[in-house]
């Protein structure tokens, strides 16, 4: 094996390394409350409060793309299925935060643009030589998986993003709706209160011949 191989195995190795122990890390945030999270029932929460619905079906497979795919990514695994499966999850996760631009200082997409990069370069370029893929003789890491992998992953991560707008879409107009509807109801409060009001009034400014006939 010459230098350079060598040299682009260990890069590979080392990418690996940081990218799957990342996505672990957050992946068992959501499913087992590790490192400080929250756990399936906390992040299913704030799963529905981000639109997407229903939460706790939507927080194991967030929970499963990032610790399942990155454990596979780190024993380089069905790497072009694992990184295909990270990327697609990360998609999904990016365009919560497009709103707020690219930097993660301003709580922008750049986390999870960059790990789903990553995964998706590991899902076509394969996990080198120090993996488990290249043990079992690439049985799990074909070239036409990577294609395969990231073109369902990223359709089902469109999907999602489709749904949650439109999720968020009905929210607002119901949102609209209730306001309307308080600002009518506090509209006929306001009549129903003034009404007596100037009645008494008028009979009260009323000449006292007047009042006596």
């Amino acid at each position: 094996m010459s230098a350079s191989r060598k040299a682009q195995d260990v890069g590979l190795l080392l990418l690996r390394l940081g990218v799957g122990g990342t996505l672990f890390a957050h992946g068992s945030q959501k499913l087992f409350g590790w490192f400080g999270g929250h756990g399936i029932e906390g992040t299913a929460g704030a799963m529905e409060g981000m639109g997407f619905r229903p939460g706790t079906p939507s927080a194991i497979a967030a929970g499963l793309g990032e610790a399942g795919g990155g454990t596979l990514i780190l024993l380089g695994l069905a790497t072009p299925l694992a990184g295909s499966a990270a990327a697609g999850t990360m998609a999904t996760a990016a365009s919560v935060h497009t709103e707020n631009g690219f930097f993660a200082m301003n709580g922008g997409y750049e986390l999870p643009a960059v790990l789903g990069l990553s995964a998706a370069s590991l899902a076509v370029a394969g996990a080198g030589r120090y993996s488990l893929d290249q043990l079992t003789r690439h049985k799990l890491a074909q070239p036409w998986l990577a294609v395969v992998g990231l073109a369902g992953s990223l359709t089902a991560s469109a999907f999602v993003i489709s749904k949650r707008k439109q999720t968020q879409q009905a929210r607002q107009e119901l949102q609209a709706r209730q306001e309307q509807q308080d600002s009518q109801a506090e509209a006929t409060d306001s009549l129903d209160t003034d009404t007596p009001a100037t009645g008494a009034a008028s009979d009260n400014g009323m000449p006292a011949g007047r009042r006596q006939a």
